[in-house]
């Protein structure tokens, strides 16, 4: 494999060029020797009134004070040089065009401590579908990851988010770079890409990126957060997270990437991997660079397998279908540690996902349109999808630390290609909760409308007359829900906190 140890003579100089070489902390030396090049690094950036991350915490559309959890946000300019890959047929990726400099935008949130650090770092490609980054991995996971006392970081991981960045703040985002590594005049730059991209930059950057955030994370280098006053770095476990687009990114990089890490490192990067609402014809795999398609649907390089560490694949309700040839067995093979989820109920396009990225306010200052909250059938479906993601999160971690095999579900019930469902409307199997087995609500995977609304879904709650006849009463309906939630609670489909919360919501349900 053609992996550069070092940055390039020409990195270096677009380093000096916009300002970075000052501040910037090399790699140790013996990170300099690993194959996979620890980046250079500028950071954590200064935050004022005027200038702060896109996605900042303090400027989501809720805004959450990390302080309150005993936790800090940092952002970092990272900068390095990166393979354009081409994958041309099953197993890993080939090198199309070696050494391009990229910079490249990294947030980070983590214990204030180290000693409340538990070890694990989620890393996340930030997902762009919007044409901006949204911190899907974050909004779905947080109570977990803030629970358990992880880190979380996301990278920006696609030129069009770059565009939008340089929208936000000019200043603080100028040094961004994608750049095409090949110039217009060359023929292998090809003269058609997606609507979303651009002859001058180039979406195959992020593999190598990727990696070297995630190698980063794990080494010594003193711009390293996860040090924190250490000499070495506290990370000792780093869990890969993708969604949706980015999910599909996590497909190609478990396969065409990861097993040439392990060729040239001798180990992986990352330690798990959870692979969320991507798979089969949905979002199963994605170009390895602008000028090449991605593996057709049916390809079998959209299936998982053999991957060496564990794997999760979690589909939504509005998802599953299109992606029913992501499914495959379970397994606890130790070369093929893997699990496959479906979740009843729930919608691919969540509230969270909004909820807990940038305010609508900054997504109209980096030149995006804010994304529709409703669809014509109502609200956006307000299922919790973060209880799976919680509970799967916890599980994949002890699957690494302890060997603890999660446990297993069956998919979502199909027969002759339409889901199978129940008096009320709901699918049968999947991931189980109270929402579907003590029901107050028909929920629907998919709606109609602007934007995102096909794969949003939407809630239609039972009337009153058919809540009495159900439950007679509010205390009969709770104790129900009590039941369900314990069962859960004992077979590790939902976690403790998660299990007072949804508790909680139960004691709002008005039965008369």
């Amino acid at each position: 494999m053609n992996r550069p140890r070092s940055l390039t003579v020409l990195t270096a100089l677009a380093l000096a060029a916009t300002g970075l070489g000052v501040g910037v902390a090399p790699a140790s030396g013996a990170d300099a020797d690993a194959t996979t090049p620890v980046p250079q690094v500028q950071g954590p950036l200064a935050v004022t009134a005027d200038s702060y991350p896109f996605g900042a915490a303090d400027h989501q559309l809720v805004p959450q004070d990390l302080s309150r959890e005993h936790y800090v946000e940092e952002e970092f300019l990272v900068s390095g040089t990166s393979n354009v890959y081409s994958w041309p047929q099953e197993g890993p990726a080939v090198v199309r065009t070696p050494d391009a400099p990229y910079t490249t935008r990294v947030l980070v949130r983590r214990p204030e401590k180290g000693v409340r650090f538990s070890g694990n770092v989620v890393v996340e490609m930030l997902n762009p579908s919007n044409l901006f980054d949204l911190n899907i991995g974050w909004a779905v996971a947080h109570r977990q990851i803030i629970e358990n006392g992880d880190a979380w970081v996301g990278i920006t991981a696609k030129p069009i988010s770059v565009e939008a960045l340089k929208n936000f703040d000019a200043d603080r985002y100028a040094a961004l770079s994608f750049a095409n590594p090949l110039p217009l005049d060359d023929p292998r730059n090809c003269a058609t890409v997606a609507a979303d991209s651009s002859r001058t930059t180039e979406n195959g950057l992020v593999w190598d990126i990727y990696s070297q955030v995630g190698a980063w994370l794990k080494s010594d280098a003193p711009t390293n957060p996860l040090r924190y006053r250490s000499s070495e770095s506290m990370v000792e476990y780093a869990y890969g997270f993708g969604y949706s687009q980015t999910g599909g990114y996590l497909v190609n990089y478990i396969n065409a990437v990861h097993p040439l890490v392990v060729e040239s490192d001798g180990e992986p990067i990352y330690d798990a991997y959870l692979v969320a609402v991507a798979g089969g014809a949905f979002a199963g795999a994605y170009p390895m660079n602008q000028c090449e398609p991605a593996p057709p649907a049916t390809d079998a390089r959209r299936q998982i397998s053999d991957v060496g560490v564990p794997v999760m694949r979690i589909m939504s309700q509005s998802d599953y279908l299109p992606g029913i040839g992501s499914r495959r067995p379970d397994s606890d093979a130790p070369g093929d540690r893997y699990r496959h989820y479906e979740m009843a109920g729930a919608g691919h396009a969540t509230p969270d996902e909004l909820y807990f990225s940038a305010a609508p306010e900054d997504i109209v200052q980096a030149g995006r349109s804010v994304p529709p909250m409703s669809c014509n059938e109502g609200p956006r479906s307000r299922f919790p999808s973060a209880i799976f993601f919680d509970a799967a999160l916890r599980n994949l971690d002890l699957w690494v630390r302890e060997g603890t095999a999660p446990p297993r579900a069956e998919p979502i019930l199909v027969q002759d290609g339409a889901p199978v469902l129940d008096e009320f409307g709901n699918v049968q199997g999947g991931l189980r909760s109270p929402y579907l087995d003590v029901p107050t609500s028909t929920w629907f995977g998919t709606a109609t409308g602007a934007s995102f609304c096909f794969i949003a879904g939407y809630e239609v709650p039972f009337d009153t007359a058919t809540l009495t006849e159900l439950y007679g009463n509010e205390g009969v309906y709770i104790r129900a829900v009590r039941a369900s939630i314990n069962e859960l609670v004992d077979q590790r489909w939902l976690t403790e906190y998660d299990a007072r919360w949804l508790f909680r919501e139960a004691t709002r349900v008005d039965i008369r």
